[in-house]
């Protein structure tokens, strides 16, 4: 038989468990921020990237590194870490690029490079689109020269002004 004191150790001893367990039943309740930091690098500036850039050109296209190398500055590290506040997963990329001398010479990381990386600035072409007709379209030399948009125009009519005076009916 079980008597008040144990009855007592065994409630709270229950109670204990539940309010420890309870904090991970209602997590799904509780708001937890989502955090990103270092830097986020969206895959078409990657991909801007050529060999032979110089430093300055390259911290334009991607922002500061998060670390440079303490000894030499020869090799710049972008490092973005981002850890979901709902489900807590987490996504951890890097770009790491090397340097000779002032020009980027290789990039490592978890990005993929353009296939035009290894053709230097100076090499490469711009992407062009077809020239438009810069001659405008006067409506003279238009093909059909009526007006685009018809308008309605009030007919006039030679009626008497309506006055409010009372003499004049």
């Amino acid at each position: 038989m079980i008597n008040k004191k144990q009855s007592l150790t065994l409630v709270s001893a229950v109670a204990l468990s539940l309010s420890m367990s309870g904090c991970s039943v209602f997590d799904w309740l509780i708001y937890k921020p989502d955090i990103p930091q270092g830097n986020y690098m969206e895959t078409q500036q990657v991909e801007k990237l050529r060999i032979d850039m110089t430093k300055e050109q390259t911290e334009y296209i991607l922002g500061r590194p998060v670390l440079r190398d303490s000894f030499s500055d020869d090799t710049w590290y972008y490092v973005y870490h981002f850890k979901s506040g709902r489900d807590a997963s987490i996504i951890h990329k890097e770009l790491i690029i090397h340097f000779t001398g002032d020009k980027i010479s290789s990039v490592t990381g978890d990005y993929d490079l353009s296939s035009d990386f290894n053709t230097p600035l100076e090499l490469s072409t711009l992407p062009t689109i077809n020239e438009p007709d810069l001659t405008p379209l006067l409506p003279e030399t238009r093909p059909d020269s009526k007006p685009l948009v018809e308008e309605k125009r009030p007919t006039l009519t030679n009626q008497p002004e309506k006055s409010n005076d009372p003499d004049n009916r």
